[in-house]
């Protein structure tokens, strides 16, 4: 064989390793983003369920505080019980923005970008939210299931009721505020995020890393 030929040999066959390690290197991102995609689809469905309960806690304070107008109390747990409603569409909302704008054909870098968007929105917002309406929420829906069925609270212990059902959403609020700050203390941090943030958001994370990490090397 002539030293051209050789050279020419060679260099198709580094060629042809190339390609094969370009297609490998494709099909290792392509897997791993799709197991990105599908980590996602639990959070997806989450925030339809929530959609749902939102709409029907809406519907239910908003039905309720028109025919209960005239009374004070009952209007404002309504009210309370309809702007729930609308607080949970409007988290759903735009959870599913966040993920809806992700594009999985941009560079992994733009995608962690993006998820890293919908992760500091359920740790920063969702997360505190949530907290703060379980402690309370329950106030007004538990009032307006004793009026659907006839019984004002309000009229029988002139606002007794009203004190210790705050002071115990507050009790329950501080409860919460004191595991968040033990936790940091204790230096639990990564967990507490990790468990705001959902096992969703970090799988998705996880597989975004691995493809990282594999370009990198």
């Amino acid at each position: 064989m002539e030293l051209d030929d050789f050279k020419q040999a060679w260099q198709g066959l580094d060629a042809r390793i190339g390609t094969q390690e370009s297609l490998q290197i494709e099909m290792f991102r392509e897997r791993k983003l799709e197991k990105a995609r599908r980590g996602l689809r639990p959070l997806v469905w989450g925030q339809g369920v929530q959609l749902a309960i939102g709409a029907i806690l809406a519907l239910w304070g908003g039905s309720f505080w028109v025919g209960h107008r005239q009374v004070t109390h009952l209007l404002i747990c309504g009210l309370l019980v309809h702007l729930c409603g609308l607080l949970f569409i409007a988290s759903a909302a735009r959870i599913l923005y966040l993920i809806q704008r992700i594009d999985y054909a941009a560079p992994v870098l733009e995608i962690q970008r993006r998820l890293a968007d919908l992760r500091l929105w359920r740790l920063r917002v969702e997360a505190p939210a949530n907290a703060v309406i379980a402690c309370f929420i329950w106030i007004p829906v538990l009032w307006m299931n004793l009026a659907e069925y006839g019984f004002d609270v309000w009229q029988y212990d002139d606002g007794r009721f009203l004190l210790w059902s705050l002071s115990s959403g507050v009790v329950g609020l501080a409860l919460v505020a004191l595991v968040v700050w033990l936790m940091r203390r204790l230096g639990y941090v990564r967990t507490l995020e990790d468990s705001a943030v959902g096992h969703s958001v970090r799988r998705a994370e996880a597989a975004l890393g691995e493809v990282t990490r594999f370009e990198q090397e």
